[in-house]
């Protein structure tokens, strides 16, 4: 796959520059977190409803012709689905495309570390709630730690650098080992990246309390020295360490006008804002319609989400538009 035409700059109709596609996979996991999904996780839909390689292939190019500069491939957990390593080679072969990323649960780096470096992925980001072996077993219903432990060891072994660490903050489950994770820096060249919890899909309706401020962090660790922010993470480093902080906080800071993504989920609609009820079709578009569909979903990006005033507005869960 190759690009004749040179690659364009797009802003969206607030006049952000929008560079950055978050590029679903798929909806399934095999994890069910409780914030996420349901006990029985989600109906798996027929393959053909869903992107196949071919066609995420050809939207990830469409999207840098629109301007986009950083692919990064999501789920559900994309290390699920088939041919993803073909999508990758795809993907990297893009002449303008600067950055490929994908974020994962960890639990299939062992195996997929290496191939998914040599197939082009230049950062992993790594979902990590807890370090405690038992709330890791009681938030993913499914999953060990010691599997994600593995895969953090064996990204690195495949060369895969200065990893990002994303930790979803939950009061009265992870808050008290908010120190726990910062220490994680000291040693190692790593990012703990702690992710407001969002009023979306089942945890939509837990209390209040669950629900904290980034700043919490700030609160409790006040030797954190701030650094430069990293698109929408603002970024600390406690003196002497390796690694860096970095809080994300969709509901205590109105970060929207900063925000330069869309994403792209794996049935092949088109968001804006993720939590925007509002989706543009993708699928049998191709060549200039396709790119002037990306076009369209970029000026029409909302200003900002309302998650100050009610839950989110999408009707799917984050498995379902690409976490």
């Amino acid at each position: 796959m190759s690009i004749t035409k040179e690659a364009s700059v797009m802003t969206d109709g607030c006049g952000r520059t929008i560079d950055y596609l978050r590029l679903s996979v798929t909806d399934l996991c095999n994890y069910r977190c409780r914030y996420c999904m349901s006990p029985e996780g989600i109906a798996k839909r027929d393959h053909r409803e869903m992107l196949s390689i071919e066609e995420l292939a050809e939207i990830g190019s469409a999207a840098v012709q629109c301007g986009v500069k950083k692919i990064r491939l999501t789920g559900g957990e994309p290390l699920v689905r088939r041919g993803l390593l073909e999508l990758c080679r795809l993907l990297r072969a893009i002449p303008a495309l600067e950055e490929l990323c994908l974020t994962t649960n960890g639990a299939l780096l062992p195996q997929m570390a290496r191939p998914l470096r040599e197939a082009g992925v230049d950062r992993l980001n790594i979902s990590l709630d807890t370090l405690r072996p038992e709330r890791f077993a009681a938030m993913t219903r499914l999953g060990r730690l010691e599997d994600v432990s593995a895969g953090i060891s064996a990204a690195e072994e495949a060369g895969f650098s200065h990893l990002k660490l994303d930790t979803v903050l939950i009061g009265g489950f992870n808050d008290d080992e908010i120190g726990d994770f910062l220490n994680l820096t000291r040693e190692h060249p790593w990012e703990v990246r702690f992710i407001e919890l969002m009023p979306m899909g089942p945890c939509a309706a837990w209390e209040k309390s669950c629900f904290l401020a980034a700043e919490t962090v700030l609160e409790r660790h006040p030797t954190l020295q701030e650094i430069e922010s990293q698109g929408v993470a603002r970024r600390y480093r406690l003196p002497g360490a390796a690694g860096t902080v970095g809080l994300i906080s969709p509901m205590s800071h109105d970060f929207c006008g900063q925000c330069r993504r869309i994403r792209v989920t794996a049935d092949g609609r088109l968001k804006g804002c993720l939590h925007s009820a509002e989706e543009l079709p993708l699928r049998g578009l191709h060549g200039d319609a396709l790119e002037a569909a990306i076009r369209r979903g970029i000026l029409q990006k909302p200003r900002r989400h309302h998650l100050d005033s009610r839950p989110s507005d999408t009707p799917r869960t984050m498995n379902q538009i690409g976490g």
